[in-house]
């Protein structure tokens, strides 16, 4: 039986960088036997009637077997899961990778290394009382970073030098959801990210910049093909894992020693680049993976 799905992508931020993903993804649908269908979330909303919650307008025919969630749009992803859709990957783990001091916060007590974390409190409007800082420099010390909980592309994240500096960063963001980091000095500029699809490591790339501090190609930094340790493939498999994704990218900095430290995990990440340094196209695992699933 041929298995029919959505792609669920955002439609107010279709640029060429997204638009040619999804088409990718419906390019190689077609030879898994898959009926791929490319749907914008704006296309699907979720709609609270007679105190019950449904999907309108009522697209014609049978629900998919499964959607490939493309997104972040929480809301729609969790009433999709509410009527019995199967999601690739799930609201909770996409919610979980999304937010950064929740990441950190979910795999703590697993034995995953990772920087020491501070998650600021919640301000509701702006800073009025920032004596808290004194424990976070207590605890961190200088250099330190700081990087806002929702954010892509390594924007959104700030090196910080000293305590003016620190204290101007913090009350610039006011109510901005953020956390504090121990700055780790051996991975200046270099981290490798692991793709996983299930429960391996498809493909790896080591990421360099010179000058900047983040190793992020949309932020200048350079690709290179990179066989990663079984340290680091274990470490990107239980991650993903933990936060219960099917697919991701773990993006891996290097400890003093050479040892991996887990920097982030992203649920949607993006495919091009690391086609175009190492020639594996994970849209065929990603696929693979959903049909085997299924």
């Amino acid at each position: 039986m041929q298995l029919k799905g959505w792609i669920i992508y955002n439609g107010n931020l279709y640029t060429q960088k997204f638009s040619e993903q999804v088409e990718w993804l419906l390019r190689t649908a077609s030879q898994f036997d898959i009926e791929l269908e490319a749907v914008a979330n704006h296309e699907l909303l979720v709609t609270i009637d007679g105190g019950n919650a449904k999907l309108q307008p009522d697209r014609p025919g049978p629900a998919p077997d499964f959607v490939f969630f493309w997104d972040k749009d929480l809301f729609l992803a969790r009433q999709l899961e509410q009527q019995g859709i199967r999601l690739f990957n799930s609201a909770r783990a996409i919610e979980i990778c999304d937010d950064k001091a929740l990441t950190h916060q979910q795999l703590a007590n697993q034995g995953i290394p990772m920087p020491k974390t501070i998650i600021a409190p919640k301000i509701y409007r702006s800073v009025q009382d920032d004596r808290h800082l004194t424990q976070v420099i207590e605890t961190l010390g200088f250099p330190l970073i700081m990087k806002e909980s929702f954010g892509s592309f390594g924007e959104q994240v700030y090196y910080i030098q000293n305590e003016r500096t620190l204290r101007q960063k913090v009350h610039e963001l006011g109510n901005t959801p953020y956390i504090f980091q121990q700055y780790v000095q051996s991975s200046y500029g270099k981290d490798v990210r692991l793709h996983v699809v299930g429960d391996r490591v498809v493909a790896a790339m080591l990421r360099k910049a010179e000058g900047d501090f983040r190793a992020n190609v949309t932020a200048g930094g350079k690709m290179f093909p990179y066989q990663p340790t079984e340290a680091e493939k274990a470490l990107a498999v239980r991650c993903s894992q933990l936060v219960g994704a099917d697919f991701t990218g773990v993006d891996l900095l290097f400890g003093a020693n050479q040892e991996p430290i887990l920097c982030e995990i992203n649920s949607n990440a993006h495919f091009k680049n690391i086609y175009d340094c190492t020639g594996i196209d994970l849209t065929k695992a990603m696929l693979g993976y959903i049909k085997e699933q299924l």
